[in-house]
């Protein structure tokens, strides 16, 4: 497993936690602190895991709408805490990421794989179908 993905797996794993309590864990830096001692041998980026959290959180209800918009037959409640976290990453890295540093295909395929990994057996190609849409509108706009 890449370095990235892990720091990506962690992210994952920390915005799970903090969304399953009802973003009331005030710090969520402990959060991310608690996972990444998990990994402890093995992550190299710890910056670009706190990354991916906070830039999520400061973000949240950019996304959410995003979402909300991107896949509107399902109400972002019923999408379960994995596939709507793994959104949130996917959509932070398109939207606000450095596109030098993760190309938007990388992105997609990420969160695609992270979903496939902790999702259920469709989130895959739900992850896809809602990044895909975004990213073509994406393009559409940058045209």
């Amino acid at each position: 497993m890449s370095s990235r993905h892990l720091a990506r797996s962690i992210a994952l794993q920390s915005l799970y936690e903090w969304d399953f309590f009802n973003k009331k864990e005030k710090d969520y830096k402990s959060i991310i602190e608690k996972n990444i001692e998990e990994f402890e041998n093995t992550v190299k980026d710890k910056d670009f895991v706190h990354a991916l959290v906070e830039g999520v959180i400061n973000n949240i209800e950019e996304l959410n709408k995003i979402i909300s918009v991107a896949a509107p037959e399902w109400p972002l409640e019923k999408i379960t805490i994995i596939d709507r976290n793994v959104l949130r990453i996917g959509l932070y890295e398109l939207i606000y990421g450095d596109k030098k540093e993760v190309p938007p295909k990388v992105a997609i395929n990420e969160s695609i794989e992270l979903a496939k990994q902790f999702g259920g057996s469709s989130s895959g190609r739900f992850i896809n179908g809602v990044l895909g849409t975004v990213y073509k509108e994406i393009e559409e706009e940058n045209k």
